[in-house]
């Protein structure tokens, strides 16, 4: 038995040995990364290659099939929108005519209940009493109900200017507003500052008036108002420095420097600030309860109170409105 031989050696009889490597996928991979598949479909596409210009009339019919989809969907919709225009158009100046109208009739309405109002009183005044009559002037007037006329302080409050176009982008930003809590702050402090009456173009405040946002426009009990903004106070000669040292006049001024509100205090003589509508009230009734049982009398039948009962039940809410 003889060992193995050395690689280069020859044995008895045989030719020179060879040595036999085992396969390395690895390094095959390295040396050969295309797959042989790939290679030989490159390599027919190199022998014989496609027409030259195929690909590029294939590519310029499918942009040009785009485009002019594209452009066909273009014209319909700008085609559908200059057709709606009109209507559109249309629509809104009937929107803006009837909100006109009804404004107009709603001023004419509360000028007719003004009259009615005046009349009212001074046929309530030649009714009554001197001192009564006096009596019921003076809480009408601090509730609101009735026309007050003294010196006073008006604080003027209006959006800032409208700015240049920005020269990037072409739009031009909208002016800073004034915001509807800018005229509650000014009204509070008017109060605090010691006012007997406060109306907001026009608009008389009461206990239950109401300063609110909807949308862009503001509203003073439920009725638009548009700047300028005026808030007119009748009270003490006092009135104005208290004002102009609260927080409501400091913050206004800040605006004023920060970003170009325009805000004025002045003091008017001879101020009139009209009366607000008379508020609708609900009143409580209270409600008819049955009558107590005497003792040792005979006890009525009863009567289921519900929804199966057919006697009635006194009502759960406390009675009518």
């Amino acid at each position: 038995m003889t060992g193995p031989q050395r690689a280069g050696t020859s044995g008895a009889g045989r030719g020179p040995a060879t040595r036999v490597y085992a396969p390395d996928f690895l390094m095959e991979l390295f040396r050969k990364p295309l797959d042989p598949g790939y290679e030989d479909a490159a390599a027919r596409r190199r022998e014989s290659p496609p027409p030259a210009g195929w690909r590029a009339a294939s590519t310029r019919s499918v942009s040009l099939l785009v485009i002019v989809v594209v452009g066909f969907l273009f014209a319909v919709a700008y085609r559908q929108t200059v057709a709606e225009e009109p209507g559109r158009s249309t629509a809104r100046a009937g929107l803006v005519a009837q909100i006109k109208e009804r404004e107009a009739e709603t001023d004419e309405l509360a000028a007719r209940a003004d009259r009615l109002r005046e009349e009212v009183g001074r046929q309530r005044d030649a009714a009554l009493s001197g001192s009564q009559a006096s009596r019921l002037r003076t809480l009408e007037a601090g509730t609101g109900l009735g026309r007050v006329r003294g010196d006073g302080v008006v604080v003027r409050l209006a959006d800032a200017p409208v700015k240049d176009k920005n020269a990037v982008t072409g739009s031009s930003a909208g002016p800073p507003r004034v915001l509807y809590t800018d005229l509650q702050k000014v009204a509070n402090d008017l109060w605090a500052a010691g006012a007997e009456a406060v109306a907001i173009n026009g608009q008389r405040l009461t206990a239950t008036s109401t300063i609110r946002a909807a949308g862009e426009a503001i509203l003073v009990d439920f009725r638009p108002v548009t700047g300028p903004y005026e808030v007119a106070a009748v009270g003490p000669g006092s009135m104005r420095e208290r004002f102009e040292d609260s927080r409501a006049a400091f913050l206004m001024r800040d605006l004023v420097e920060s970003v170009g509100l325009s805000f004025q205090v002045r003091e008017v003589d001879d101020l009139t600030l009209p009366a607000a509508p008379e508020p609708r009230l609900r009143y409580a009734e209270p409600s008819v309860s049955p009558s107590p049982l005497v003792s040792g009398s005979p006890v009525a039948p009863k009567s289921s109170p519900g929804p199966t009962g057919s006697g009635s039940s006194p009502s759960p809410s406390g009675g009518g409105r």
